[in-house]
């Protein structure tokens, strides 16, 4: 494997530490395993680092001090993920990487990215034309979904003036989006619909006329200009994340967020000094996030330990203890880590679906539990000598549900939505497959951790290769992108491979 680049800077130090966080993240997302990810992550740090030394170079050659304009650092270094991502796959390696990212590296959505340049995607290109600065700033609030505190420490910003100031720059993202989209060469068709198009897109209480809506179903440019045009909604992160960085930009947009809430996301102001590379200052010990975990694993088996004492428990209490069984339903010999109870994540933000690799925000997502799950009990028959004895036919209680389901609503906007689904299962499964049934006719467009079929109003959610095996209580997550018309109501009658599963209240 090769070595990351030595820095030859403070900036190129600052740049190690604040980005490899989100390379390793999204190297995780396009490989098959943890080692390969880590390779994948090191050759598109190296390629990226090299891209950043050539333009810095070439800037000063031409003597007027000006930078060219070029993509913030973060999506640049993942888009040279894609990069590597692309040579592994005609150098032989693409055995490496995961399967449906080879296919997708074959098809003409890849093409768009190495194509002539007014066809490339429109985020894409509205994000290259900002001045970096306004685009960092674009970048790290929408997409990796840090806190604007943050956002404005690491800038230099006035906190106060953070908000906006991100308003702002919102704005010039979807003016710079809007030329690009006039220059864009279109047929005569799209061309009649671009004016009432920016129209629509600028006002939040704007309805889209049916025409319209119907052309944007079939035509894949203006539903991305349009997701790049409409600033309200929320719907920005998703069009960013999917037009820049291309194949699984929505899967690593749910895993940054999710790392964001556990407060976990990787970067810091003293950057030099946490690389060790800023001489003549002592080097200030910090607790990494492996400590963190250590630690929150050492007091949730504490916790548990002390909860199974027998302090005049009950038999069948102290016949599970004997098991090595919590009264939760969790192994005492494998708890799990877990955050400590003061941590406040939002539900929804469970367990991840990456391979996990140090460093990388599926590691919060293989440490979160769902909301209102922690004290859950083990579902299934009945525990109690009387079930087990029977009694008069027909008096037998039904089994309770093997599962729960969180489904969650994490944006929405006036023709779409983003939704996360959680579930815990009290069953181990060897792979799994989540029906549901929308009640207002919502239709799924696309989806990460996961591929789906729909059925009118009945769909049905299968595991991907890579996170198909869920341990007893453990849980599982996906997200989709939908459409929806006159209401949006959350979705009913869930089914864990064609059994049936309760939602979560």
């Amino acid at each position: 494997m090769p070595d990351l680049p030595t820095p030859q800077n403070a900036a190129e130090a600052a740049l190690l530490s604040e980005c490899w966080d989100a390379v390793l993240s999204y190297a995780d997302l396009c490989t098959s395993g943890s080692a390969s990810a880590t390779r994948l992550a090191t050759e598109a740090f190296t390629h990226g680092i090299d891209e950043l030394r050539a333009a810095t170079a070439a800037s000063k050659s031409t003597g007027t001090g000006r930078r060219a304009l070029r993509l913030p650092r973060i999506p640049l270094l993942l888009a040279s993920v894609r990069t590597v991502a692309a040579a592994w796959e005609t150098s032989g390696l693409g055995h490496r990487l995961d399967p449906d990212l080879r296919l997708w590296l074959h098809s003409d959505k890849a093409a768009r990215y190495v194509g002539p340049p007014l066809h490339r995607p429109l985020a894409l290109r509205g994000l290259r034309d900002m001045q970096e600065p306004d685009a960092v700033l674009l970048w790290l609030a929408e997409v990796e979904s840090l806190p604007m505190s943050a956002v404005a420490r690491r800038l230099g910003l006035d906190p106060a003036a953070a908000s906006s100031e991100l308003a702002q720059v919102r704005a010039l993202f979807r003016d710079r989006c809007h030329r690009n989209h006039l220059d864009t060469p279109m047929d005569a068709h799209c061309r009649s619909y671009a004016r009432l198009l920016d129209a629509v897109t600028r006002s939040p209480s704007a309805e889209t006329p049916e025409d319209l809506s119907r052309h944007m179903a079939r035509c894949v440019e203006c539903a991305e200009a349009a997701a790049c045009l409409r600033l309200h909604g929320g719907g920005l992160p998703a069009a960013l994340s999917s037009g820049v960085i291309g194949w699984g930009g929505l899967a690593y947009l749910e895993r940054r967020r999710r790392a964001a809430e556990a407060g976990m996301s990787g970067g810091r102001t003293d950057a030099a000094v946490d690389t060790g590379l800023n001489e003549g200052k002592p080097v200030r010990p910090r607790i990494g996030r492996t400590g963190i975990l250590v630690t929150a694993v050492l007091v949730s088996a504490l916790a548990l330990t002390v909860s199974l004492m027998p302090f005049g428990g009950s038999k069948g209490d102290d016949a599970n203890a004997a098991q090595g069984e919590s009264t939760d339903g969790r192994s005492v010999a494998d708890p799990g880590p877990t955050f400590p109870s003061g941590s406040k994540t939002k539900s929804g933000s469970g367990t991840g679906t990456g391979t996990g690799t140090a460093g990388s925000p599926a590691v919060a997502d293989s440490t979160s539990r769902p909301a209102g799950n922690s004290d859950q009990e083990a579902q299934g028959e009945s525990s109690s000598p009387a079930g087990k004895q029977g009694g008069a036919k027909g008096s037998t209680k039904s089994a309770a549900p093997d599962c729960r389901v969180k489904y969650e609503i994490v944006s929405e906007w006036p023709d779409g939505f983003q939704a996360t689904v959680t579930v815990t299962s009290t069953k181990a499964l060897a792979t799994w497959s989540l029906g549901w049934t929308f009640k207002d006719g919502q239709r799924v467009g696309q989806m990460w951790d996961g591929t789906f079929t729909q059925d009118d109003s009945h769909v049905t959610a299968t595991a991907a290769d890579y996170n198909k095996t869920v341990a007893a209580n453990g849980t599982f997550t996906f997200g989709f992108l939908g459409s929806w018309t006159g209401s949006n109501s959350a979705a009913r009658n869930f089914t864990l491979n064609k059994a049936s599963c309760q939602a979560a209240g």
